[in-house]
């Protein structure tokens, strides 16, 4: 099947309340980090908080690469999610900007592999899997990963993996499935 890559009023609409929606749930989820942060700490698995939740800040791009299925659309959901957390306040403050677009990126390229032509479960996991793989790169280079003891290093990634399998990969899922049972999807940008 062929998408269009137009842009609608409807398209921009849904994106925008997507963006909102999981701007607010990004900015609720800072906090839960710090708390599981300061949990994890005493028996040195402290950077592991960031990995559990990591899942959960990255569903907006697969989200929106499902349901639009245009060029762009996981990045720019991602990264208006982001927005939308930093100006509730969120605790990273603009640099939440950054992480949006790299996060995006990420999942975008799920969606890019397949050339933009499937949109199913292969290309979700797909998704997944990019997104694991270029957040778990940017926290080597941002957050320090790279001077974690290599095995601390794997657990970190799978923990990432399975947390961005279960958000982003099942919810959303469920999600776009609810969504079309809704009727709300068949003429959305199709």
């Amino acid at each position: 099947m062929k998408y269009s890559n137009a842009w609608h009023l409807r398209d921009i609409i849904l994106l925008t309340l997507i963006a909102i929606f999981f701007g607010v749930i990004y900015w609720v989820i800072g906090p839960l980090y710090n708390v599981l942060t300061v949990a994890l700490t005493p028996v040195g698995l402290g950077p592991g908080a960031n990995d559990v939740v990591m899942g959960i800040w990255v569903m907006a791009g697969p989200l929106s690469g499902y349901i639009f299925k245009k060029v762009g659309s996981a990045t720019l959901g991602e990264f208006l999610g982001s927005v939308v957390e930093m100006f509730l306040g969120g605790q990273w403050g603009a640099s939440t900007m950054i992480s949006g677009v790299v996060q995006g990126v990420a999942s975008e390229l799920g969606f890019t592999f397949t050339g933009y032509k499937r949109y199913d479960w292969f290309s979700l996991n797909l998704s997944v899997l990019t997104t694991t793989i270029v957040t778990f790169g940017w926290d080597m280079i941002r957050n320090g990963y790279s001077k974690y003891h290599i095995g601390l290093l794997i657990a970190l990634f799978i923990i990432r993996l399975i947390s961005t399998w279960i958000f982003s990969g099942l919810l959303v899922k469920a999600i776009v499935k609810l969504l079309d049972r809704t009727h709300l999807m068949q003429t959305q940008s199709r």
